[in-house]
């Protein structure tokens, strides 16, 4: 993006984003948060389009977000980024909708505030959530259809097999290897929250 052209992207590729935030907390310079920022465009900008629907409206979102970005993490530190990050993104585009749905201008800022300290529980599982949700997008296709419909839309094994056409034992097969494959990149991305 056009904001953060003072730094090479390409002479800190080997730093993480955690290191490059902590620069950014120590100097202030939004230049490291540039940095980690421009990582994450794309992912943006696949988040808008799921929402949002158009492309153009995306690409503005993906600014604001930035922008809202850089003005939240001046205020206070995130310590699972691309998390809080999916979760900015996230609002932002269903104060988007529902503004379009209302025809109500309000001030989306708020969706965004630091999590409230006294509930730590709470935010802990909204992050949960949220790595759950995109954890669930990296499964392969027939994974991700018959966890959806087993667990989210409380299916049954035939019901399942009749909406996909997959045998009983592939259902079992899907639900049980998607089951373990969710599991073991939540266990990933919690422990290693890049």
């Amino acid at each position: 993006m056009h904001y953060f052209q003072a730094v090479s992207k390409n002479n800190y590729d080997h730093i993480s984003d955690t290191e490059l935030l902590e620069k950014f907390y120590q100097d202030n310079q939004t230049q490291w948060l540039g940095l980690v920022l421009q990582r994450y465009t794309l992912l943006l900008l696949g988040v808008c389009m799921k929402y949002l629907k158009n492309e153009e409206a995306a690409k503005d979102a993906v600014q604001q977000i930035f922008l809202k970005a850089i003005t939240e993490l001046g205020k206070y530190k995130v310590t699972y980024f691309k998390s809080w990050l999916y979760m900015v993104a996230r609002n932002h585009c269903l104060m988007q909708l529902r503004d379009k749905n209302r025809l109500v201008s309000v001030d989306d800022s708020v969706q965004i505030a630091a999590p409230d300290p006294v509930q730590p529980e709470l935010a802990e599982k909204e992050i949960t959530l949220t790595l759950l949700e995109t954890s669930l997008e990296e499964l392969n296709p027939e994974q991700k259809t018959c966890v959806t419909l087993f667990y989210l839309k409380k299916k049954s094994y035939q019901a399942i097999t009749e909406e996909t056409g997959f045998s009983l034992l592939q259902v079992k097969s899907y639900i049980q290897n998607g089951k373990r494959n969710l599991k073991l990149l939540l266990e990933k991305k919690m422990n290693h929250p890049e």
